[in-house]
């Protein structure tokens, strides 16, 4: 196996798949674009979906990137061996290219090659979908593993469960995947241990999933896909650590300096005992996390992405405490994070200090929210039976004012009391299943609504947006943007509340662009040669090479992905429904076509 440094990892990645005739893409933000299905982007997937779905994209059909990933749903294992919470995904794609045979025998390349990661075959380990009712067994990537070398017993026939990817919508395209595991040498956990057992022996490392079905109802029947799409993720983190013979992601040069920096902040040693090593494992991937989030423009709100990065700090912070770290102490490590990735995300550099003025903010304020827990729990404790606190009421303490289980434990001992940490689990267990449901549909999920509806309201984004900078200020710029089927939510940058002659003049702008049914005219082109056309575009980072322009007659012109309508005629009536606050310095409108 070839020990290989983060950024040798990253450009033999690029390098080999660029040599296989592949583009190269810019990783995407991390809060999707107008996609409601979920908060962050949990796999590369995400961002493609309409180019999935079989719209072309600009750099052709055959594309490589990392992209960032955030995923929540395992929040309670990070400290582990492997669990993180921000993460880098490797992914190559082809959009009806290239097919099964190809990718089996490039991953296998890649994997095995001494030019690559020099991975014996004989440590590696298959599963393949198994067929059902629905779709017959994949033969085709048994038989391409097969042919590589890969010894049959190692290659393993798993049901849908293990096997099949389909979006979290339930339609759409899908099909069977094949995992590709190593094989730590550790003893069966039985006579039927295989890839999908949790005992240890196998470690997933990649993922080639085949699109060659596609759903187009809910109930409906599974039918062979026209365009048949390959996506491949392997975990960069993941990778790295293995290739490297490390024990976890924890001990490579991703996490290192960021402990180190720990140690010297706690004056403890990272290797004094289990609890002090999982306090630090939990403080350095959490702020890791954060540090990419507000770079991508969430801040600690209550609500959405903004919940999630306030949870993820106030963790770092409670963890923090049990090393006799002061909670602003943590802004130290922001630097360490940027010089980590600064050459491949130079826009951590730019937005450093604003990283730094979030957190350290969020740091003052759960200073004076934790006071508020001792004070609720002083409360609860009077009215607890039988000198046990309740359950529930354990977890609201953790869930509301970051109280970990154990700071309550402690404090209830104090007092005379336990905790029914049965209770606890049970609405833990709950939280858990509710936030992998809603907010990140896990590693598989997540699907842009394409309907009609949501394709209108899209476009009507277009027009909004011109008509801020119109009316009110040329300074303004797109902060984010989530759609349903019912409604648009555009944030934009803005000092002022807007007023009712405002808001009226807005929507007025945007129905009169609508009654002259302009079209909606889409070019391809160089970002130099959109730039100097006077496209506006606010995610710079995450275009390519090339990219697609939707010009509205004199009154829009900006680089975007999403689905558009023809015409404009189509969005039929503009109503703003709602205009508010969404964080300091960015204000939200909410609105309707009818």
């Amino acid at each position: 196996m070839k020990k290989l440094t983060a950024k040798q990892l990253r450009e033999m990645w690029i390098e080999f798949y660029k040599e296989k005739g592949h583009a190269l893409i810019s990783s995407y933000s991390l809060v999707p674009e107008n996609d409601p299905s979920v908060l962050f982007t949990t796999a590369g997937m995400h961002p493609l979906v309409p180019y999935l779905l079989g719209e072309k994209h600009p750099c052709g059909k055959r594309l490589v990137d990392i992209q960032k990933c955030v995923r929540t749903g395992d929040i309670d294992e990070v400290g582990d061996d492997y669990h993180c919470t921000f993460f880098e995904m490797m992914g190559n794609w082809s959009l009806g290219d290239y097919f099964k045979k190809e990718q089996i025998a490039w991953s296998f390349e890649f994997l095995t090659s001494k030019k690559y990661l020099d991975i014996k075959k004989e440590d590696l380990s298959v599963t393949v979908f198994e067929g059902d009712e629905d779709a017959p067994r994949d033969d085709e990537s048994f038989n391409a593993w097969k042919n590589c070398g890969i010894d049959e017993k190692k290659i393993f026939f798993l049901p849908k469960k293990h096997n099949w990817w389909i979006l979290a919508s339930g339609v759409g395209p899908c099909g069977p995947d094949s995992e590709m595991f190593i094989d730590t040498g550790k003893e069966k956990c039985s006579k039927d241990c295989n890839p999908s057992c949790d005992c240890g022996k196998y470690v997933e490392i990649g993922n080639d999933v085949f699109m060659q079905y596609v759903k187009k109802t809910k109930d409906g029947k599974i039918e062979e896909n026209k365009q048949k799409n390959v996506d491949v993720g392997f975990g960069f983190d993941r990778l790295l650590y293995i290739t490297n013979g490390l024990k976890s992601v924890y001990d490579t040069e991703l996490f290192v300096p960021i402990i180190k920096k720990i140690e010297q902040l706690s004056g403890v040693n990272y290797l004094s005992n289990d609890e002090t090593k999982r306090n630090m494992r939990i403080i350095a991937d959490h702020i890791r996390a954060s540090v990419f989030m507000i770079s991508d423009g969430v801040l600690p709100l209550n609500v959405e992405q903004g919940y999630v990065l306030r949870r993820l700090l106030r963790r770092a912070i409670n963890r923090a405490s049990r090393l006799n770290i002061e909670s602003e102490k943590l802004t130290e490590l922001v630097g360490i994070v940027v010089n980590i990735y600064k050459e491949f995300y130079p826009e951590l550099v730019i937005k450093q200090n604003e990283i730094i003025f979030a957190i350290k903010n969020e740091c003052e304020k759960f200073s004076k929210t934790l006071l508020q827990g001792i004070k609720e729990f002083e409360k609860v404790i009077k009215f607890s039976n039988e000198g046990q606190l309740n359950g529930k009421t354990a977890f609201r303490l953790y869930d509301t004012f970051g109280f970990p289980l154990e700071l309550t434990i402690e404090l209830a001992k104090e007092k005379g009391f336990s905790v029914d940490e049965k209770g606890y689990e049970e609405a833990n267990k709950l939280h858990i299943e509710k936030s992998k449901a809603n907010n990140d549909k896990v590693f598989k999920g997540g699907l842009a609504d394409t309907s009609e509806q949501t394709t209108r309201l899209h476009t009507a984004v277009h027009l909004l947006q011109a008509g801020l900078r119109k009316i009110v200020s040329e300074d303004i710029f797109q902060k984010g943007s989530n759609i349903t089927p019912e409604r648009l939510r555009f944030d934009f940058n803005c000092d002022h509340k807007l007023s009712e002659d405002e808001l009226q003049k807005l929507e007025d702008f945007v129905n009169d662009a609508i009654k002259k049914d302009i079209p909606v005219v889409c070019e391809e082109m160089t970002l130099n040669e959109a730039k100097a056309s006077g496209a506006l575009g606010v995610f710079e980072s995450k275009y390519g090479d090339k990219v697609k322009v939707y010009t509205i007659g004199d009154i829009s012109k900006e680089i975007c992905g999403g689905p558009h309508a023809l015409r404009i005629g189509k969005l039929n009536h503009f109503k703003i429904i709602k205009e508010e606050s969404s964080s300091s310095g960015v204000r939200r409108i909410k609105a309707i076509l009818d």
